[in-house]
């Protein structure tokens, strides 16, 4: 079979379309220089490997021999893989909506040979792709000058920096618990009672938002607010959007019900649902999260595992050609391997003779309690719930038999940062000695074969690190890192975390306006340097760098990081009190700096034991650190060590320290009252 250049990529996306009759190039010189010196405009065309609409736009027109033609007579054709390349998945994104159309996937962006874009767009059916095309060489023939102002136009904007564009600047004022409450109740108004969640469709769980909820729930004792915020996670683990047989959440639900998602699975989503789901059980005691966690960590473990302790990447939407076929289920299938078990089971999951979904098919959606299946079966929850687990053994182990969805098996660093993070999230509510294990192998993982000289790379496959890793990378990463020290107390962890940081801050910091570039401005020259300040289904990278630089400022008293944190916040935060749904991550920091963050040190021959015990409860806005030995960590200096004790700090001074954990969870404060 003829292949393209696409071949020799590692990326899964772009093998996928190796085959293809279009003469698609890798983002690279070699296309980019063809351009210029043929002056042809260049097609960039992103996506992903799990993406379901990608798919078809590929099998309607990248694999139609007359399209194909078309598309190499006229064009320079670049495929991306925006897993692999975020900066320009962000870049050529940006341009799409500064033209007034919805970004999405797959992005298809036509630039002028220069690289600036001039016209671009989502998905295209065949006939349309066609005229758009067939329009598009014909305008750069005859109106090259039209089309190379509007380019120019769309650079200039590209350009503009997020200082100027949304008017940011920064507001010294005291970091006000009235606002953070504002804050929270200003995306509180958007909430659905009925399915919890926001009231938009289609609907992401954004895990940043109920975080930041969750916290100000606790540290507001805002009952109502925590149990909508366990609402809505309860909503999402009971839906559609979550495998109820193998573990782990899909994207998003293409209703506002959780019920029928797109059947893709992210690494970065569930690593974050992990550690939302591991604090709900934290705070609320409901077996519920716990059993999404087990059995998600179980999906992760089970399926997304390489031999050498990173995560892949992502589980296709798609499998033999339809989507979400390995999911669903007949209920001639189900009557077939449960046979009389099928009745209650069909009720628990709202299975119906005719289909819950398309084709006569149904997805696997919880309908009821447990507790009420149980009691209308004579049964205590706990025999109903062993009861349950064999069923779902039994058509896990018939879906098996299934053909399964493609495995991307490149490692992103910053996704793996992700679920580290919610697998230790995990160890400290569940207490699975697997689940220790799992983290710190997985970040020695990531230091041994992901990190080189202090620089992180994005990309990991075939025993091989590529390219240079992009700041959510660093961010998520350092975080990671963070986490694996309240694991263990090791104090490496800290010092890798260190590392990285002052490697980002050499690297992607902006004097000009205390903020961070997402790329390496001397990394590879782009038409634009961009930044993000706003969550995604990511949270924003220089959201979770600022609060890395306020953990790291406490743990190593390094008052430079804690004001660089401050600044930032600073500068965002009138945009954060207008639009609070956008900057959860923000908004998380905000209530840090509201309170302020407790600083925890933990002393004496039981000290790690202690410090674990202290983890058992979710207490957020703490930095904690435990040492039996003497040790250089600032924040554990000068204390003895001849005795058990607590130390609550705020700022570098101590309250009286203590020697029961009880008595130390006394001193930490609540959000304080306004006037």
């Amino acid at each position: 079979m003829k292949t393209n250049r696409l071949i020799h990529s590692q990326s899964l996306y772009l093998k996928q379309h190796a085959s293809n009759p279009v003469d698609w190039y890798p983002w690279g010189e070699e296309a980019l220089q063809k351009a210029r010196t043929e002056n042809k405009p260049i097609l960039v065309s992103i996506g992903y490997s799990a993406c379901h609409w990608c798919h078809v736009m590929e099998k309607e027109s990248f694999e139609d021999q007359e399209v194909a033609e078309l598309m190499n007579e006229h064009f320079v054709a670049i495929k991306i893989d925006r897993e692999e390349r975020p900066d320009l998945d962000n870049l050529y994104m940006e341009a799409v909506q500064l033209m007034g159309l919805q970004g999405g996937w797959p992005l298809n962006v036509f630039l002028m040979p220069d690289q600036h874009p001039f016209y671009g767009g989502t998905y295209f059916p065949k006939n349309q792709w066609v005229k758009v095309l067939s329009g598009i060489s014909t305008a750069f023939a005859q109106q090259y000058e039209e089309l190379a102002r509007s380019a120019a136009g769309f650079g200039k904007s590209l350009s503009t920096s997020l200082v100027e564009k949304y008017g940011l600047s920064l507001d010294a004022s005291p970091f006000d618990p009235g606002k953070v409450r504002e804050i929270g109740a200003k995306i509180m108004e958007g909430y659905d009672p009925v399915w919890g969640g926001l009231k938009r469709v289609p609907k992401f769980p954004m895990p940043a938002i109920w975080a930041f909820l969750l916290d100000l729930a606790i540290l507001d004792q805002q009952h109502d607010l925590g149990e909508k915020v366990c609402y809505t996670l309860k909503k999402i683990g009971m839906g559609g959007i979550y495998d109820h047989l193998g573990g782990g959440f899909c994207r998003y639900s293409v209703d506002g019900e959780w019920f029928a998602p797109h059947f893709e699975k992210m690494l970065y989503d569930n690593g974050q649902l992990l550690s939302l789901y591991a604090k709900a059980y934290q705070y609320s005691g409901d077996l519920f999260f716990s059993e999404k966690v087990r059995e998600t960590i179980d999906w992760l473990t089970r399926e997304m595992k390489s031999p050498e302790n990173g995560f892949y990447a992502a589980l296709d939407a798609d499998s033999e050609g339809k989507e979400g076929k390995y999911y669903v289920w007949t209920a001639e299938e189900i009557k077939e391997v449960l046979g009389g078990d099928r009745g209650w089971f069909g009720r628990l999951y709202g299975i119906k003779s005719e289909g819950n979904w398309e084709s006569g098919e149904n997805i696997l959606f919880q309908k009821e309690s447990y507790a009420a299946i149980a009691d209308s079966l004579g049964l205590g929850e706990r025999e109903f719930v062993k009861r349950l687990n064999e069923i779902k053994a039994k058509l896990f182990a018939h879906r098996n038999k299934r053909e399964r969805p493609g495995l991307d098996d490149k490692i992103i660093s910053g996704w793996n940062g992700w679920v580290i993070q919610g697998i230790c999230q995990a160890y400290h509510a569940l207490g699975e000695a697997s689940y220790r294990d799992q983290a710190l192998a997985s970040g020695e993982f990531i230091w041994s074969k992901m990190v080189a000289g202090d620089e992180l790379f994005r990309n990991y496959k075939n025993g091989k690190a590529y390219t240079s890793g992009f700041l959510e990378d660093y961010a998520a990463v350092i975080q990671a890192f963070l986490s694996l020290y309240t694991l263990s107390f090791d104090q490496k962890w800290l010092d890798r975390s260190e590392r990285l940081l002052e490697r980002a801050m050499e690297r992607f910091f902006d004097d000009s306006d205390g903020l961070f570039f997402l790329n390496d401005p001397a990394q590879e020259k782009l038409i634009a340097d961009k930044k993000e300040i706003f969550d995604n289904v990511i949270p924003s990278s220089n959201a979770v760098m600022a609060r890395n630089l306020h953990r790291m400022g406490i743990y190593y008293y390094r008052q430079r990081y804690v004001d660089q944190a401050e600044k930032m916040l600073q500068l965002v935060q009138g945009i954060l009190l207008q639009e609070p749904s956008f900057l959860a991550y923000w908004a998380s920091f905000y209530l840090e700096k509201s309170i302020p963050t407790a600083e925890i040190a933990i002393l004496g021959p039981d000290a790690a034991e202690n410090g674990l015990i202290w983890q058992k409860g979710y207490r957020p806005n703490t930095v904690l650190a435990a040492a039996s030995t003497p040790a250089d960590l600032p924040l554990l200096q000068d204390k003895p060590l001849d005795a058990n004790r607590f130390f609550v700090c705020f700022n570098k001074t101590c309250k009286q320290p203590v020697a029961r954990l009880q008595e130390a969870l006394d001193q930490l404060p609540n959000l304080p009252q306004t006037s």
